[in-house]
């Protein structure tokens, strides 16, 4: 199998993972609050006391799944655009691992936090809602929460994808003339209103 078709596959894995968990989502964890500022950490933990593979699977799927995917989607992508723009195919590889790391990590530290509740619970039960509390902070701080890892890859691509000439030019023909003619848009900008550029003779 071929670099760029395991990239493929492993766009497809990302996308599956994220369809998985949003199934998850809306079925099982919306109603304890998941992905809103008022998650009730008690009926999460009556979750995992119940059913513990629903949030284990949810944690598995969006993060480590999605993470492991995606490193490999990142190489490829970084290995497409290196003959075109080689110099940015390195800064969308080094972005896009640095994501995938996060996500790995916040993946971790979901699953032992349920891990470590489960186990202290019925010692501590309002100290272990907090323990929760904590470490879901931390897993949202690492990837669950924000996006500014991934836009930052996803922007890098497409920056290196217009440069490269990647991009579909009958979708994009104004980008890519001011990526590859930068000085064509200065001295168009520079021209006064009503003034028209001078033209140069055409040499033979």
């Amino acid at each position: 199998m071929t670099l760029a078709r395991a990239g493929g596959l492993a766009s497809l894995t990302c996308a599956a993972s994220y369809l998985i968990g949003f199934a998850l989502l809306v079925t099982h964890l919306a109603p304890l609050g998941y992905g809103t500022n008022e998650i009730d950490p008690v009926a999460v933990l009556d979750l995992n006391d119940a059913r513990p593979c629903i949030p284990t699977a949810w944690n598995s799927t969006i993060y480590l799944l999605n993470a492991l995917a995606l490193v490999v989607l990142v190489v490829a992508l970084s290995e497409r655009l290196a003959n075109t723009a080689p110099g940015w195919a390195a800064v969308t590889k080094g972005f896009g691992l640095v994501r995938a790391a996060l996500v790995i990590g916040a993946g971790m530290i979901a699953n032992v936090a349920l891990e470590q509740v489960a186990e202290l619970r019925t010692r501590d039960p309002a100290g272990t809602a907090e323990l929760w509390t904590t470490l879901h902070a931390v897993e949202l701080g690492l990837g669950g929460g924000n996006e500014i890892a991934g836009g930052v890859w996803i922007g890098c691509v497409s920056l290196a994808a217009l440069i490269g000439a990647r991009l579909s030019r009958p979708c994009h023909p104004s980008l890519h003339g001011a990526v590859r003619h930068p000085q064509r848009i200065v001295d168009g900008a520079l021209l006064t209103p009503g003034r028209q550029a001078t033209k140069r003779p055409v040499t033979r």
